[in-house]
């Protein structure tokens, strides 16, 4: 049940909008003066208040911004000789609405639901922040994973760019999302580019966007993703297979922060973030002539290198711990426990493909064998190369 509290120095105001608002089925706490509300405000958490602007020793103007200085909640301003000053005063302070005295019963119905709304949705959206998070959280605790955590730390505030170097499969990608969450630009957007995955004529079209009838399939304006990443994190992955002619528009973009669309000439201003990883060696593809130097000193200014899973062995029982809470929620069944010798059986393995090749032997033993899994479940059904 949504709790709302009323601020008014007018007992009357009071009864009526408590009588009104406990009609419609909500919890209703009252307050006299703004000191009051603002101690019942710390004490206890509101869906929505609504507060009066007149009052004696404390106005509801400061009441406002005490209370957007440690909280979200929605607040409706309410007043009886208000002025367009003070409306774009409270607004301008985080007011969510502003009534006027006496007030419309409909519109203070809506008022009081659009705040309600606005809150279950910031509660909402926070809850599906720390899931994704959790999901996209770096599990290990071994020497070289405590080196990569302790670089994320330090550089994610920075704003530095970043290359992550590693294996397939090692989690060059949580690194980079880690760096997102830890950076000041949180909670901007973060666009993931697979430049292996996108064929060389389009990833300039991807990346730059392009105008209209700029070639034969640009039926209409596509801003690309240089644009969307615009206020966050552009996470440049597999870049060592970018085309040079790609590299250099990448690299130009980079020096000015400035791009142009396919087929277009004007110039946009951009404000990115860029992440960039690679399993290649960018130095040996520099002496091949198939990587820009220029470009490899621009994206390394940091460089993570992600160990393989062959180097973090005492990590792989908090992982398999991690993949099996998961799969077998998803899957809706108990979740099954690995035997110590089963353990110690998976560490025997060089595990080449990494983490990504943990994870799916791990989902293929929860889905084949019982509540418990052995060492010899471990042979007969993980089948990893050794």
């Amino acid at each position: 049940m949504s709790r709302i509290l009323i601020i008014d120095d007018q007992a009357p105001i009071r009864r009526v909008l408590r009588e009104i608002l406990e009609n419609e089925k909500y919890q209703v706490d009252d307050a006299g003066n703004g000191p009051d509300a603002l101690q019942m405000v710390k004490d206890q958490e509101y869906d929505a208040i609504l507060c009066d602007i007149k009052m004696p020793d404390m106005d509801g103007m400061e009441v406002l911004e005490h209370v957007k200085e440690t909280s979200n909640v929605p607040v409706i301003m309410i007043s009886g000789n208000s002025t367009q000053n003070e409306v774009a005063d409270a607004m301008k302070k985080g007011a969510f609405d502003f009534i006027s005295k006496p007030p419309d019963l409909n519109r203070l119905l809506v008022a009081v639901r659009n705040a309600l709304d606005k809150q279950r949705l910031s509660t909402e959206n926070k809850a599906l922040k720390k899931a994704v998070t959790k999901q996209n959280e770096m599990v290990g605790v071994s020497a070289p994973m405590m080196e990569v955590r302790d670089m994320i730390e330090k550089v994610a505030p920075t704003g530095a760019r970043v290359l992550i170097t590693g294996e397939n499969g090692t989690g060059k990608e949580l690194v980079a999302r880690q760096l997102h969450e830890l950076s000041a630009r949180s909670y901007g957007p973060f666009i993931e580019v697979n430049c292996a995955a996108i064929p060389a004529e389009l990833i300039e079209s991807q990346l730059f966007g392009h105008e209209k009838g700029s070639f034969t399939s640009a039926i209409k304006q596509k801003k690309g993703d240089f644009e969307l990443a615009n206020g966050g994190t552009l996470f440049l992955d597999e870049i060592g297979d970018m085309s040079l002619a790609a590299q250099a528009k990448v690299l130009r973009a980079l020096q000015e922060n400035k791009i142009v669309r396919v087929g277009g000439e004007k110039e946009i201003d951009v404000d990115v973030r860029i992440i960039a990883a690679t399993n290649k060696d960018l130095r040996k593809m520099i002496d091949e002539n198939t990587f820009r130097e220029d470009l490899y000193h621009r994206l390394s200014v940091i460089v993570i290198h992600v160990p393989p899973l062959r180097e973090r062995k005492d990590d792989i029982p908090l992982l398999v711990q991690s993949f099996v809470g998961t799969i077998a929620q998803n899957m809706g069944q108990a979740m099954p426990t690995f035997t110590d010798e089963a353990m110690e059986e998976l560490k025997q393995y060089q595990w080449t493909g990494n983490i990504r090749e943990l994870h799916n032997i791990v989902e293929r033993l929860v889905i084949l064998c019982g509540t418990t899994i052995t060492k010899d479940d471990v042979i007969h059904f993980g089948n990893p190369l050794k």
